[in-house]
């Protein structure tokens, strides 16, 4: 098929952001930061003492304890991962697939990348085998692996690392000497009933983890860019923190003070945000399973979808049919699913998976009504699948995977 035009896409090593929860604003957040936008001083470098408390107070909620010390703010997290990566040195490993705002950080500062293939029960953290086999082959060939980036929570792939394989990867990672970066950005969407509270590595390794969250994954917009990170206990993590904290200098990477008013307090999770939190996942858990059960009556292949606003999706079964459509790798699926589903559909290449392999990320909020209205209605609806504008998105992703399907079937019985 024709490609678009690639300026449309950006390189591939650029995007997609992180997927949006299709909703409107919440107006006590909205009320906060509108309050604070007369603030004409600068927020610190790394956050001031509200914010830094707040996020103190987030991960103690969590079982970790902090001390404001441990805590750094910055405009976003692929700020706080560029930073730690200057800091830190050395190479960086990453899962297969993975976010796809891990790798340039690393690419921008010259550090090589290695991507580790994934266990197969879930994606967002290595296999451990294969990420010792990783490790080694990199250090017989002059190279030095220090930095492991993982999600338990994971974009692209919307699963969650059961605690056991998260155990053995740590264990790996620990033999190996690794700094470990844990990317905790969707921990609050995990879906129900799966939404027993996840182990995070800091849990398992406390001197050699440093968990990042961009707020954007359960409480703020993304068009308010902020992110929080918890450094480890100790001389060694204080000597991180001081070094990232230069580089955020260096950088002029500071939270907006009205976004840090906002950020502040959503952190303490009062009850409009924890309301609103909850509400949103119930919906998007609602929208993932349908369409999940959409992909997979289509002939694709796809995990059940535990956490996020998204789902990671598998056309290989289905390739007979997409070629026939001159559809032959993953920027051809992409722009392929984009106009026939009117809606984002990011290819696997974006994530550091193969452009070869048909994979794409599909993003559950651009599957709700066009405007504010019909979104807000979305969340307080008793059936939301109902609604017709989610409807007819959900009859348009299974008319599209079930002509795919069928034609791939057509062709198979054809041989």
């Amino acid at each position: 098929m024709r490609r678009t035009d690639p300026e449309s896409h950006g390189p591939v090593r650029y995007g997609p952001h992180l997927p949006d929860d299709g909703l409107p604003l919440l107006p006590e957040l909205a009320a906060v930061l509108a309050a604070a936008a007369g603030q004409t001083a600068s927020e610190p470098v790394g956050g001031g003492p509200a914010l830094l408390e707040a996020a103190r107070g987030y991960w103690e909620r969590r079982g970790l304890h902090t001390a404001r010390e441990q805590v750094a703010a910055a405009p976003g997290a692929g700020s706080l991962l560029l930073a730690l990566t200057a800091a830190l040195g050395g190479d960086v490993l990453v899962p297969r697939p993975c976010a796809a705002w891990w790798a340039p950080d690393a690419r921008l500062l010259g550090r090589p990348v290695f991507h580790v293939a994934t266990p197969a029960e879930c994606g967002g953290v290595p296999d451990p085998y294969a990420l010792l086999e990783t490790v080694r082959r990199v250090r017989d060939e002059g190279g030095d692996p220090r930095l492991l980036v993982l999600s338990v929570a994971d974009d692209p792939t919307a699963t969650v690392a059961p605690p056991e394989v998260l155990h053995r990867v740590v264990e790996a990672a620990a033999e190996e000497g690794l700094h470990l970066v844990s990317d905790e950005t969707w921990r609050d969407t995990r879906h129900p009933p799966h939404d027993t509270v996840p182990l995070s590595p800091a849990e398992m390794l406390p001197d050699r983890v440093t968990v990042v969250t961009d707020l954007a994954g359960a409480l703020l917009p993304p068009a308010w860019p902020a992110a929080v990170a918890r450094f480890p206990a100790g001389a060694a993590g204080a000597d991180l923190h001081a070094r990232v904290l230069d580089v955020l200098t260096a950088l002029g990477a500071t939270v907006a003070a009205p976004v840090a008013s906002a950020a502040g307090y959503a952190l303490t999770e009062p009850e409009p945000v924890t309301e609103r939190v909850a509400a949103a996942v119930r919906l998007h858990t609602l929208l993932a399973r349908a369409a999940h059960d959409a992909v997979v009556a289509g002939g694709a292949l796809s995990h059940p979808p535990r956490a996020g606003r998204h789902l990671y999706v598998d056309l290989e079964p289905l390739r007979l049919a997409l070629a026939a459509r001159g559809v032959g790798d993953a920027q051809d699926l992409e722009d392929f699913l984009t106009d026939r589903l009117a809606l984002p559909a990011p290819g696997g290449h974006r994530f550091g998976d193969d452009l070869g392999a048909l994979r794409v990320r599909l993003a559950t909020g651009s599957l709700l009504g066009g405007t504010d209205a019909e979104r807000a209605e979305c969340l307080s609806a008793s059936a939301p699948l109902e609604l017709p504008y989610v409807r007819q998105s959900l009859t348009t992703l299974r008319s599209v995977f079930g002509e795919l399907r069928d034609d791939a079937q057509r062709g198979e019985s054809s041989r």
